[in-house]
């Protein structure tokens, strides 16, 4: 799917990492000639409904409470413009342009399918928003599911709104003007297509696994080493014991550690100075891997939910034998769930980071220096930097908790059931977030650790992520401003080239 800096919808699944690449890296995004025959069939089908006059939800009717009520001629037109201003009612502070690129992308890939109906001249300006940068100002409040985030959208190809265009935040009309961008003239049905189904949670959605997969990485490395730092008991990640609990997940953990830690003489000079070591510090590869598989359902629950219709009607066949189905594709609880359950999952991994940075700072466990500084009284070290990392895990702990078990009623009673799916994928990206912070965290400290340890060799992986960090922050001497460390450290979480520098083999 991914060629070069190009990606091609075709017949082909997409996968998450496309969305990635096109809202997160700029490729170019495509429809081949096939996915523009399925988008004007479906159009056709539209334009004959309008012409026959047989009612169909959202084609000629009102919409949601308003289902039955008949609409014909320039009221369909005008409906779609109606919609869209009266569902672009979000608030709060707007999305990272890279969350509404993802959005955008993710409607497109459902438009692809040929079972919505708009015009091909709406698709194409919203490839266009992607080509030329302009980003739609998108609140990042006020959704059940669907239906704002993507007016929002709406509103900016009629020339209304504010939008992010070269580096300054503009009218929607003037972006559209500079790059010789004509407002789009809507028609039945268009307005519908636009905000409805499940592209919000679903393009946060993909860009949340690529945070995740990332994440994980570094988790197993930063807890290497403090693992390492900790003076381990490496039995506990003998591979045969690790082979006993099959769990995929807890097998690649196990492998990623061993090798991070291979050729570490402090581990071999510490074998036998304890009988076990805290949960926290031998319980890596369980921890670590039972993650790792929740971030393989996720990943296959949204490009399941990607490569699907998700429209309400659906329109079936050609113009000549056609169905028009009401039906509830764009409840997008399959998404909720997961990102929900990735969200818990993720919040684990900052949790027992969480424990594991404690036991570096606190010296009746360490055996190093007390909060990691040479002169502990008259420096404080590294000791509220394990507060901030347990603010960050009782945050994450909140956000945990379920959205999708959350359920209102709008619409007049027609819609019932929600699965607040966007607010999931919502909290998620803050969970993310939080856990990039406690993973800096644990990765300075543990590094500061290793100043008390260099006299003796470290692991191959662990020892290649310590002067990795030493490029960017200095050895931890004496009391200093600690919250640029925490941002720097953070920022090298963020950059997954780096991983290959650390050690070419982790998965």
């Amino acid at each position: 799917m991914l060629k070069a800096e190009t990606v091609v919808i075709t017949d082909a699944p997409v996968r998450w990492q496309d969305v990635v690449a096109v809202a997160h890296h700029g490729a170019h995004l495509e429809l081949s000639a096939q996915a523009w025959a399925r988008i004007e069939n479906a159009q056709a089908i539209v334009q004959r409904i309008v012409q026959s006059r047989e009612r169909a939800y959202g084609v000629n009717t009102g919409l949601g409470a308003l289902c039955n009520v008949s609409l014909e001629g320039e009221q369909l037109s005008q409906l779609s413009r109606n919609t869209l201003l009266s569902h672009a009612c979000g608030v709060g502070p707007a999305l990272a342009d890279e969350q509404t690129r993802a959005i955008i992308c993710a409607a497109i890939v459902n438009y692809s399918h040929g079972k919505s109906g708009l015009q091909r001249s709406v698709v194409e300006a919203l490839l266009a928003l992607l080509e030329r940068g302009i980003t739609p100002q998108v609140p990042a409040q006020g959704s059940v599911g669907y239906l704002t985030h993507m007016a929002h959208v709406g509103i900016c190809l009629l020339g209304i709104g504010k939008v992010s265009y070269r580096g300054q935040i503009v009218e929607a009309a003037q972006a559209l003007a500079e790059e010789g961008l004509s407002p789009v003239k809507l028609g039945a049905k268009d307005g519908l297509c636009l905000v409805n189904g499940t592209p919000c949670m679903t393009g946060l959605g993909c860009l949340a696994l690529d945070d995740a997969t990332r994440l994980l990485q570094w988790a197993d490395v930063i807890s290497a080493m403090s693992f390492e730092a900790q003076r381990g008991q490496i039995d506990a990640f003998d591979a045969e014991i690790i082979a006993l609990k099959p769990h995929p997940g807890m097998q690649r953990v196990g492998a990623n550690l061993r090798a991070l830690l291979d050729g570490s003489e402090v581990i071999a000079s510490s074998k036998g100075i304890r009988t076990q070591d805290a949960l926290s510090i031998r319980s890596i590869p369980q921890v670590h891997g039972a993650s790792r598989d929740q971030l393989v359902h996720a990943a296959r629950q949204i490009e399941c939910e990607l490569n699907g219709a998700n429209d309400n009607p659906l329109l079936l066949g050609t113009v000549d034998n056609f169905r028009v189905m009401s039906q509830a594709n764009p409840h997008g609880q399959s998404v909720a769930l997961a990102a929900d359950l990735l969200a818990i999952a993720m919040a684990e991994i900052g949790s027992i980071a969480e424990r594991r940075l404690d036991r570096l700072v606190n010296p009746h466990v360490s055996g190093l220096p007390a909060f990691l500084v040479s002169n502990p009284g008259v420096n404080s070290g590294m000791m509220i930097t394990q507060y901030v990392a347990a603010s960050l895990c009782a945050e994450n702990r909140q956000l945990a908790q379920p959205a999708v078990l959350d359920n209102y009623v709008t619409s007049g009673l027609q819609e019932d059931h929600l699965s607040l799916g966007t607010n999931a994928a919502l909290k998620l990206h803050k969970v993310l977030e939080n856990c990039t912070q406690i993973l800096a965290i644990e990765y300075l400290l543990a590094a500061q650790a290793f100043e008390f340890l260099k006299e003796q060799g470290f692991g191959s992986g662990t020892g290649a992520a310590w002067h990795l960090l030493r490029e960017h922050v200095p050895a931890y001497l004496e009391d200093r401003w600690l919250a640029p460390d925490i941002a720097r450290a953070a920022e090298l979480l963020r950059q997954p080239r780096l991983l290959q520098r650390v050690l070419p083999a982790l998965h």
